[in-house]
């Protein structure tokens, strides 16, 4: 039997770990799927005789040595900050790894150690990162070999709801780390190239600077820009491209409401309130609004914001049960990013039977034979349930995947890597196409950077 150990059975293994054991007989493979609760990772066997559950401190180095020994291949789905401890042990003892995480700096200075030891670190291979850039690197590479020059880059994605659980004023629900939503475009400016110039977005002018975008089938989206779109510009040969952008999708009307937030310091993660833990939710609100000895707390927040009670920005608002005086944030010591997390997630978690969604977008500009031509590409995929989720699909699927060609000797090139070569995102795009990740390119008029479908 082949040995592949999984690290962290978390909900993004889900679908890893299904996939694995539907082929565990055909391709003699055994899972030990290790997690600090081994009532999660037994859970997570499916009972399946080819899987194995173990419990793992990953701060213990003895327990992680003696799981790597054992194993042809080590998948890491644990916290990013935690795979380079995984890395280090899998060059001692000369074992694969794939990771869905980014590259960080200490992970790439492995890079000449797993080349000397013809050792492939996969990394960057699950939604975004990952199908971002296997799909786009498609599409980019087809147009070059046809003798085209790329002269614009869009790239959209986003977690949403399904539309069958759309319930709420917003549009939207937690299908990934709550955490991560708050603090969204927090740390710089957003940076981006538009027709040449180089163009930058602060943080407090980030949500009111959206793109619109239309799925078929799915109706209209919109996007705010990530904090570095020009991270992969040289990693995808598009040094030279006129406009570069990434962002982030939701749909309509989410990134205005949000600003709300933004403008009154609710996603302030940089101090702590004080009693924090007594505080209701109507108070917490207050906190942030000018003392006032007979306006309530309502009148003074929509006097601030400039809005007004029938503006349906106000009823997002109270979707959000934000002036509830009874309801008490229960945090100790908390920012204000967070305790907005705790009243958020009272309402948008997932209820058991929602489905959530995810939507990537792809716009390519290209000049060939003297004419400018365009490639919209466009993906979407919708969860099965709360634990087969469309975010466990393509986070896990296209990591399982690339841990069997790996295994398999179909990938070859050593060292730390993401899958932006053919060898890699070929089969794997075709594969995904087997699970309804599929993406429809579509060739339409060339539209460069169209002020008009940006929203100031």
């Amino acid at each position: 039997m082949r040995n592949i150990l999984i690290i962290g059975a978390g909900r993004s293994a889900s679908s890893l770990i299904q996939y694995l054991l539907q082929k565990s007989d055909q391709e003699n493979l055994h899972l030990r799927i290790a997690d600090i609760s081994l009532e999660l990772a037994q859970k997570k066997t499916n009972n399946h005789k080819n899987a194995s559950a173990i419990a793992l401190d990953i701060n213990n180095s003895e327990q992680r040595n003696t799981a790597i020994q054992k194993a042809d291949i080590v998948i890491s789905m644990l916290p990013a900050h935690l795979h380079i401890e995984v890395a280090r042990d899998c060059l001692i003892y000369k074992k694969h790894m794939v990771t869905a995480s980014y590259i960080s700096d200490a992970m790439q200075e492995l890079d000449a150690a797993a080349k000397e030891n013809n050792l492939i670190f996969m990394n960057e291979i699950g939604l975004d990162p990952g199908i971002d850039h296997m799909s786009a690197m498609k599409v980019i590479n087809e147009i070059r070999e046809k003798g085209g020059k790329l002269i614009l880059f869009e790239s959209f994605c986003g977690g949403l709801v399904a539309p069958e659980s759309d319930t709420n004023l917003w549009h939207y629900k937690f299908t990934w780390a709550p955490r991560n939503v708050v603090l969204a475009g927090q740390g710089g400016a957003a940076k981006f190239i538009q027709e040449g110039t180089y163009k930058y977005i602060p943080y407090h002018k980030l949500f009111r600077r959206t793109e619109l975008l239309n799925v078929e089938g799915y109706g209209r989206f919109e996007a705010y820009a990530n904090r570095d779109s020009l991270k992969y510009r040289s990693v995808y040969g598009l040094d030279n491209v006129l406009t570069l952008y990434r962002g982030t999708i939701r749909r309509v009307g989410f990134s205005r409401a949000w600003n709300m937030f933004v403008q009154l310091g609710m996603t302030d993660d940089t101090y702590t309130i004080d009693n924090s833990e007594t505080i209701s939710y109507r108070g917490f609100t207050n906190l942030f609004l000018p003392y006032h000895p007979t306006d309530s707390v309502e009148i003074k927040l929509r006097l601030i914001l400039g809005i007004e009670q029938d503006d349906v920005m106000w009823d997002k608002l109270l979707d959000l049960d934000i002036f509830n005086s009874k309801k008490i944030v229960g945090l100790k010591n908390a920012s204000p990013a967070q305790i907005l997390e705790k009243i958020l997630s009272d309402k948008w978690t997932l209820e058991p039977h929602d489905k959530d969604m995810i939507v990537m977008y792809h716009k390519f500009g290209y000049e060939i034979d003297g004419v400018q031509k365009q490639i919209d590409s466009k993906m979407v995929c919708i969860g099965e349930d709360q634990t087969y989720t469309a975010m466990s699909k393509t986070v896990g699927l296209p990591v399982a995947m690339a841990t069997l060609q790996i295994l398999n000797g179909k990938i070859t090139n050593p060292g730390v890597q993401l899958p932006i070569n053919k060898e890699v995102y070929e089969p794997i795009l075709k594969e995904l196409e087997d699970y309804g990740v599929v993406f429809n390119e579509k060739e339409v008029p060339y539209m460069g950077y169209n002020p008009d479908n940006v929203r100031a």
